[in-house]
């Protein structure tokens, strides 16, 4: 299948392709927690999903997990980076030190699905009325979690070393100006007493198929940046636009000359990148041509320094193509709060790939192609040797290329995606502990 094509090596800039490794067997008492906490996680799920909040307004699912973690006999640490909830295993027998995370926020997309428990939830984002929904799987991510850490404290006399649960909030981006995320997490010293040596961390995904699992070494998802525009003309009646200046046709002039950065003046043969203008806001009436068009977007890149070369391109283009039209632009990209590529440690990766073959057959994990989404994981992977994998959530039948994707109103969850994060994560945290499936 094309999605299991594994890119040259020199788009890889990582790991040989996966191999199988028959050696490795599903521990029983994973088996045993999945089926014992199979129908408990999917209720989970289900409030979690018909009661979504944006980020850095997780407040009900915070004190649900908070609430959830004190009645497996932890004690949660709250109120981190706004809405953060965090906990730590102690098992009764020495060893390392590891991290699982998952996050909590949802989107302002108002749901589709039809589900029994779908979301009716309204907000405000951006100074609108918004659905809201968990239209990204963070639901599933949190109530995996959940059952990860029950089954982790269910053992816990026997369990070597510690275990760090940390549940995330503002996972999507924190509304401007606030900060959120893991980049506040860390900011607030979430390693600073409690150092792990690695950190693990899954995606339910659409373009994988229920009862897969798709991992890689080395880069694995997008940079992620945010920039703003703003073109500035000259107001006037929509019947005489020659006695102003008309940002909107600058505008429309520079999104379309923009789409050249990518096209003609990037080294797509090196590694893939993205500049996408996401929405648009100027005038307020059909016969009044307005002062200014503000346009926001994203920039998704794997090479530091074409990152860097885009947003000059982007700052060229922009200012340039404006004064082409006698108008001015502002271009404003957002580098500080900005996501860098998710980047999966090859040799852990390679540690770690028998225990997801264990979980569902070696023929079920595959090595997917990069990734132009972004995720704030990548943050611990920048202070801690780390692994992130997709959990497939596409039921069969369905195919994958074209089903409704993470952040649409249609995106469908197969809960037995639940059922193969929980295992495999579950799996991947007592293997290493434990250590095995050593290379």
């Amino acid at each position: 299948m094309a999605r299991k094509t594994v890119l040259l090596s020199a788009l890889l800039c990582a790991l040989s392709p996966l191999v199988a490794h028959a050696d490795v067997a599903q521990r029983p008492e994973v088996a045993a927690a999945a089926k014992r906490l199979q129908q408990q996680v999917v209720d989970w799920r289900r409030d979690f999903h018909a009661h979504p909040e944006l980020s850095n307004r997780e407040e009900r699912t915070a004190a649900k997990v908070a609430e959830r973690l004190r009645a497996m006999g932890l004690q949660p640490q709250t109120g981190v980076a706004v809405h953060g909830v965090v906990a730590i295993i102690k098992g009764g027998l020495p060893g390392p030190k590891i991290a699982l995370r998952a996050d909590m926020d949802a989107l302002p997309v108002t749901e589709q699905t039809g589900l029994p428990f779908a979301s009716k939830v309204k907000a405000e984002y951006r100074g609108e009325q918004v659905g809201v929904m968990h239209a990204c799987g963070h639901d599933a991510h949190t109530a995996t979690l959940l059952g990860v850490a029950d089954a982790l404290v269910a053992m816990r006399d026997t369990l070597p070393g510690e275990v760090m649960l940390i549940f995330q909030p503002a996972e999507e981006g924190a509304p401007p100006p606030e900060q959120g995320g893991a980049d506040l997490m860390l900011k607030e010293g979430l390693f600073k007493d409690f150092k792990p040596e690695a950190v693990f961390g899954l995606h339910v995904f659409s373009s994988v198929q229920a009862g897969q699992i798709a991992v890689r070494g080395g880069p694995l998802m997008a940079a992620s940046d945010r920039f703003s525009i703003t073109v500035n003309g000259r107001q006037t009646h929509g019947s005489a636009p020659w006695n102003g200046i008309d940002p909107i046709v600058a505008a429309s002039d520079l999104i379309g000359t923009a789409q050249t950065i990518v096209s003609r003046r990037t080294n797509l043969s090196k590694q893939p990148a993205v500049v996408t203008f996401g929405a648009i806001k100027g005038g307020i009436r059909y016969n009044i041509i307005p002062d200014s068009v503000e346009m926001v977007g994203t920039i998704r890149t794997f090479d530091p320094d074409m990152r860097q070369q885009i947003f000059a391109d982007l700052r060229n283009v922009a200012e340039h193509t404006a004064a082409a039209h006698g108008a001015t632009a502002t271009t404003d990209i957002y580098e500080k709060d900005g996501n860098p590529a998710t980047v999966n440690n090859p040799a852990l990766t390679a540690r770690m790939l028998p225990s997801l073959q264990a979980v569902v057959g070696s023929s079920n994990v595959y090595e997917p192609p990069l990734q132009m989404g972004s995720e704030d994981f990548s943050l611990y992977a920048l202070q801690v040797p780390s692994m992130f994998f997709f959990v497939g959530s596409t039921s069969e039948g369905i195919d994958p290329a074209t089903a409704p994707s993470n952040h649409s109103p249609k995106f469908l969850l197969d809960e037995k995606a639940l059922d193969v994060g929980l295992r495999a994560l579950l799996q991947v945290s007592l293997d290493y502990l434990h250590g095995g499936t050593q290379q």
